[in-house]
């Protein structure tokens, strides 16, 4: 499965509290094909996504199908681990 990770474009950021890392590293670990989409750092310029997501906020998954999963990167890490990245009904 091919997905796009849409994330902050601060992708030196690598710390283990950082949001867009904790759901890239799950990516990365489940061995889970993506494409990152960096977005803009400041949320109000991030108008294209928010049209799209329904919200502003960061980090979120896009499948093949141009459905956005969006939600807290703790939930999106569980989903990942347990192999239920599948978007939401």
């Amino acid at each position: 499965m091919a997905v796009k990770l849409h994330r902050c474009p601060a992708l030196f950021a690598k710390s283990k509290g950082h949001p867009c890392w904790k759901v890239q590293s799950a990516l990365d670990e489940a061995g889970i094909d993506y494409e990152i989409v960096k977005e803009p750092a400041l949320r109000f310029r991030r108008k294209e996504y928010a049209a799209r997501a329904g919200t502003s906020k960061l980090p979120a998954i896009e499948f093949e199908d141009g459905t956005i999963l969006r939600e807290e990167s703790d939930e999106l890490v569980r989903r990942i681990s347990e192999g239920r990245l599948t978007p939401s009904p």
